[in-house]
């Protein structure tokens, strides 16, 4: 099975003291270099019969990979161009360079002109994960050529133009590739969108980097993997009962019926010994008609609501889903704050706030998780910088959980840590697939996962379970097909089968 390290991302300055380290520790970086390109030529001839390569290599350590790179495949009999901009070589006694001087060919000027006619490969060695700023006039160009002439790419690193710790495009445009042979570990960059787009398929080589490096560097991203959380998975337990599994209550709305009902539908499913639904009085026959397993429970204003509350066995709170943004909500979301018990806010329980955020953010507390996804993140947080970047911030901040929504969504801790997941299907955009990951956050909560990873293994059983689904995905669809993922889940942890 997997160790947390195994999924750690990589940020560009971190795997630069990654190289350093075992620099340090007596591999040479001329050594790595080697393996680094043989490493990408591998890849090249596993996947592709001999065909015309343009190596297109930059003046940092990725050009050193490609020219190890062009050696390699014009040793195995390609045919092979080399080209870097202004035809200008690595800087001199650089690892990079002693590698562009075992080159014996020319090394011609890069340019469009070079996909003319058009080559069969082109291994982009330009720039990688470190690349700061937006790609110079010249690789632009060959860039866009690129596009045009839609040759097959694969991209030393990260796709030049993306940015390493973000997946940004820096700029207007950067390389989409086929194929991205990265070292070591991925960068945020690789999972990220629309840097996982541009990344095409994605293979992490080992170029003799020692694993040990990781406790000194003490990585706090992760790409999403039970290895981060599966250990305190909250499986039930032979001795236990209904109330060892945790009680939630779910805040109903009074129009918007089904996202509540979806929500403790998904609690339930996910182990929550006990569910209620708190369902408006008006609402309350819908509500009882509709659900089974979980109870119902009726009240008419906020005292009523309080009453529900002030029931100490029911753990986890439940608000936002179908809720409506009004002051109602506001006031209900600040009575189960007020309660220091978990709370799982999504939705209206956010939007409610969005003239006075400060109002919610400060009664937050490191037990509670918030689910938003761009447009209701931008009603309470800064939106300036990247993805991975803003969660963080924004949980340092409020000092909970944030899950940040999306094909990439991230789950930052306020502590620093965050896990960027990549197992969701394009068949999860669809309307209350956020309230089902609301009720099996919840409900593994109230089985006793702390916020963070409760919020990392709802996040992957439902990407698990949609994929096993397949097309045709509605919400209701994440409920039942969660019990496939669970049973595999299982299956992982009793070593019985590997991780996919």
């Amino acid at each position: 099975m997997k160790t947390a390290f195994d999924t750690a991302l990589l940020l560009p300055e971190e795997m630069a003291r990654a190289d350093a380290l075992a620099i340090q520790s007596g591999v040479p970086g001329t050594q790595l270099m080697t393996a680094a390109g043989q490493a990408v030529a591998h890849e090249i001839m596993h996947r592709w019969a001999p065909c015309s390569v343009v190596v297109a290599c930059g003046p940092g350590n990725n050009g050193g990979d490609g020219y190890v790179v062009a050696r390699v495949l014009a040793e195995q009999g390609w045919p092979v161009r080399v080209a870097a901009p202004e035809a200008r070589g690595p800087k001199p006694a650089t690892d990079a360079a002693h590698h562009a001087a075992q080159w014996k060919g020319p090394v011609e000027v890069l340019s469009e002109r070079l996909l003319d006619p058009a080559p069969g490969l082109v291994v982009d060695g330009l720039y990688g994960a470190g690349l700061s700023r937006p790609l110079d006039d010249a690789a632009a160009r060959f860039c866009e050529a690129l596009m045009h002439h839609q040759v097959p790419v694969c991209a030393i690193d990260l796709p030049s133009g993306i940015e390493g710790a973000g997946g940004q495009i820096m700029g207007h445009i950067a390389v989409r590739a086929t194929l991205t042979v990265t070292f070591f570990r991925k960068k945020p960059g690789h999972v990220l969108l629309p840097g996982r787009v541009h990344c095409g398929e994605t293979v992490v080589a080992n170029i003799g980097i020692p694993s040990d490096v990781l406790d000194a560097i003490s990585p706090e991203v992760f790409e999403n993997d039970p290895a981060l959380w599966l250990r305190d998975y909250p499986w039930p337990r032979q001795e236990g009962h209904k109330y060892h599994r945790g009680y939630v209550l779910v805040s109903g709305g009074e129009i918007m019926t089904g996202a509540a009902r979806l929500a403790s539908r998904a609690a339930a499913r996910i182990g929550a010994g006990l569910v209620t639904v708190a369902a408006p009085a008006p609402a309350w026959q819908v509500y009882a008609s509709a659900l089974e397993s979980v109870m119902v429970a009726p009240y008419s204003n906020l005292d009523g609501f309080n009453q529900l509350l002030a029931d100490a066995r029911r753990n986890v709170l439940v608000v936002g889903p179908g809720a409506g943004p009004g002051g109602h909500t506001r006031d209900q979301t600040l009575a189960a704050l007020a309660t220091g018990r978990r709370v799982v806010l999504d939705a209206d329980a956010l939007t409610a706030f969005q003239d006075t955020p400060q109002a919610l953010l400060s009664a937050l507390s490191p037990e509670c998780v918030l689910t938003p996804h761009e447009g209701e993140f931008a009603r309470l947080f800064s939106t300036e910088g990247n993805k991975l970047a803003r969660a963080r911030r924004a949980a340092a901040q409020c000092n909970a959980v944030v899950l940040l929504k999306g094909a990439d969504t991230v789950i930052a801790s306020p502590d620093g840590r965050a896990v960027i997941n990549t197992n969701a299907p394009p068949d999860l955009a669809t309307g209350g697939a956020g309230d089902v990951l609301s009720g099996f956050i919840a409900g593994l909560l109230a089985q006793g996962m702390t916020p963070f990873k409760a919020a990392c293994a709802a996040v992957w059983l439902q990407g698990d379970a949609a994929t096993r689904h397949g097309p045709g995905l509605v919400a209701e669809d994440l409920i039942e097909s969660v019990k496939p993922a669970l049973s595999a889940l299982k299956m992982i942890q009793a070593g019985k089968t590997g991780l996919s």
